[in-house]
């Protein structure tokens, strides 16, 4: 079980299963929707994540997705893709976040460009196998 929450602690979340697609995101959308130059996100299936306390509020950030954050602190959360069985959680708001480690980039044609990794993890133009 992976535990997490928000910056101000008012939001409160679990995540049950397997972690799966752990990834740094370079996509427009993340970078702006966090602050940060890229944003580490790994996906559990839906039926596996609960907010435990809080509440997670969402807006959609485009036709296709819903990003959840916390009401109060506006921390990032969640990127749930409509259509899709799983949601991806940003690997920073768990409480240990070494235990989901990011295994490549995304979208890095979008990235910004003094963004350098030296990270040595493989790297996609777009989303993983499409470029």
């Amino acid at each position: 079980m992976l535990t997490g929450g928000c910056h101000c602690g008012q939001l409160r979340y679990e995540a049950e299963g397997e972690p799966f697609h752990a990834t740094w995101c370079h996509c427009t959308d993340c970078r702006r929707s966090s602050g940060a130059p890229a944003m580490a996100w790994f996906s559990i299936l839906a039926s596996g994540f609960r907010v435990v306390a809080g509440r997670l509020r969402c807006h959609s950030s485009s036709e296709r997705a819903q990003r959840g954050f916390c009401p109060d602190c506006g921390t990032s959360v969640t990127y749930h893709g409509k259509d899709l069985p799983e949601v991806d959680i940003a690997t920073a708001t768990l409480d240990d976040p070494s235990l989901v480690p990011p295994e490549d980039h995304v979208f890095f044609g979008s990235r910004v460009a003094w963004m350098v990794p030296a990270d040595n993890l493989p790297v996609h133009r777009r989303d993983r196998g499409k470029g």
